[in-house]
């Protein structure tokens, strides 16, 4: 019996990772696939118990479908209102001209440098940087192409290497703003500011490093036997964000210094919540529109995008969580996560080599689908039962598995961000992805390597 359920939930993963590169809504197929495990495993482990007793309907069929409730519960109240609360500052942001203000300004001071190939470099820097207060990879790249590639342009960079370059910015995505980040950091119990600074950084420095050097030579390769010129390319790409004071780039930094400010990291008297930080400058900046702006009623009707934003992150981040958090129920109800503990343990492997092994299954998943915050939702909540089970920290396995679901995405030619920069850049995708496939493929080595040596 417990093989046959081992080799179901190894078919329902396989056909899941199929209908996901079809197409299918991974929200949907990991759901489907989750229940369809759960159900299975009710009905062939007559003492498997899914709720606990406050939650339990009494009914062992009943607490399959309200497992949806109880999963879904504690997403709203914690991991995914953090996240839909990111996303609506983020969304008001742009409504007001934040984010084009804050791009501006960090594009400004590049322009003055004539080496396009360093000039490359320091763009990635910076686009990382961006990505960390504008935590959308195809919002950023538009953003991007709209206000700094006329600057590399004209720096006399070719149109396909500053795509590769855009469309590698949000290759870590790390920062406590960041969607994946608030998942991760409450999966191993810590906030995501602490999490940030401890477990991101150490890793994403030496693998930001790695990835820019190997931009400058792999660039550099590409123009001279490409041989491009400097006028094949031009702009089709538009920004429907508003011109705002420079000085509104300022906001958009706010909620990460008063989350630094606020934490274990500096006082112990104070602790701000993320919700309570978005919220609190997404409120002062309400109040500056009123000041600023002759019409009342329309700065009032822009700051409801605040909840707009919160409910597009339901729909396309938050409800995927659900679902993979349900799929990562089904798997372990069919005993295939001991399974492969047992057997990680009979092979003498280490919290090293099943770091690998996950952080190689997130990003395969993420190459096929083009989206990667589905791939690390499914398998994050696994990590600490993995790494308790083989002796390890559970950061050792989710951080890799993170940055891996950005990394791998940056070269997926079926990802929103490279679709959208290759658009904006008037190249294929293929072409795109050929030039970021060498220096996303050194950082996954240096980002796992890192992970094993400082985590």
């Amino acid at each position: 019996m417990e093989v046959f359920l081992i080799i179901c939930a190894l078919l329902a993963t396989g056909l899941a990772g199929y209908f996901m590169v079809k197409g299918f809504k991974p929200a949907i197929v990991l759901l489907f696939a989750g229940l369809f495990l759960i159900t299975i495993s009710t009905i062939l482990i007559p003492e498997l118990s899914l709720l606990d007793e406050k939650s339990t309907t009494g009914s062992k069929w009943f607490d399959i479908f309200e497992m949806f409730e109880s999963v879904a519960k504690s997403q709203l109240t914690g991991v995914g209102l953090i996240i839909m609360s990111a996303g609506g500052f983020s969304t008001y942001m742009n409504k007001i001209g934040a984010s084009r203000s804050l791009v501006e300004a960090v594009s400004k001071p590049i322009s003055r440098l004539q080496n396009p190939y360093i000039l490359l470099v320091l763009s990635y820097f910076i686009g990382q940087a961006l990505f960390m207060v504008i935590p959308s990879a195809a919002g950023l790249a538009l953003l991007l192409l709209v206000l700094l590639l006329p600057i590399l342009r004209a720096a006399n960079v070719t149109a396909a290497s500053a795509g590769a370059i855009i469309a590698s910015v949000s290759a870590l995505p790390m920062g406590p703003a960041t969607g994946t980040t608030v998942l991760a950091s409450e999966t191993v119990g810590q906030s995501p500011v602490v999490y940030f600074v401890t477990n991101q950084l150490v890793v994403a420095i030496p693998t930001m490093i790695a990835i820019a050097i190997t931009h400058f030579f792999v660039q550099r390769f590409f123009d001279r036997r490409e041989a491009q010129s400097n006028s094949d390319y031009q702009s089709e790409v538009d920004s429907d964000q508003p011109e705002a004071p420079g000085w509104y780039a300022v906001l958009l930094t706010l909620p990460i210094v008063l989350l630094v400010i606020f934490s274990p990291l500096v006082s112990n008297k104070i602790e701000l919540s993320t919700v309570t930080a978005f919220f609190l400058v997404w409120l002062l900046a309400v109040i500056i529109e009123l000041i600023r702006s002759g019409d009342r009623k329309k700065t009032l009707n822009d700051a409801h995008a605040f909840f707009g934003g919160m409910g597009k992150m339901f729909t396309s981040v938050v409800s995927l969580i659900i679902a993979a958090q349900i799929f990562a129920k089904g798997l372990q109800s069919t005993g295939l996560i001991n399974a492969l503990i047992s057997g990680a343990q009979h092979l003498g492997l280490g919290i090293g080599a099943m770091a690998i092994i996950f952080t190689l299954i997130v990003g395969f998943v993420t190459f096929l689908t083009g989206s990667g915050v589905g791939p690390f939702s499914a398998f994050a909540k696994l990590a600490p039962e993995i790494a308790e089970g083989v002796g390890g920290q559970a950061t050792a396995i989710v951080t890799p598995m993170q940055f891996a679901s950005g990394l791998f995405r940056s070269m997926s030619p079926i990802s929103g961000v490279v679709i959208a920069v290759a658009g904006g850049t008037n190249i294929t995708p293929l072409s795109l992805v050929k030039r970021t496939a060498i220096p996303m493929i050194i950082g996954v080595i240096v980002m796992t390597t890192c992970s094993l040596i400082f985590l």
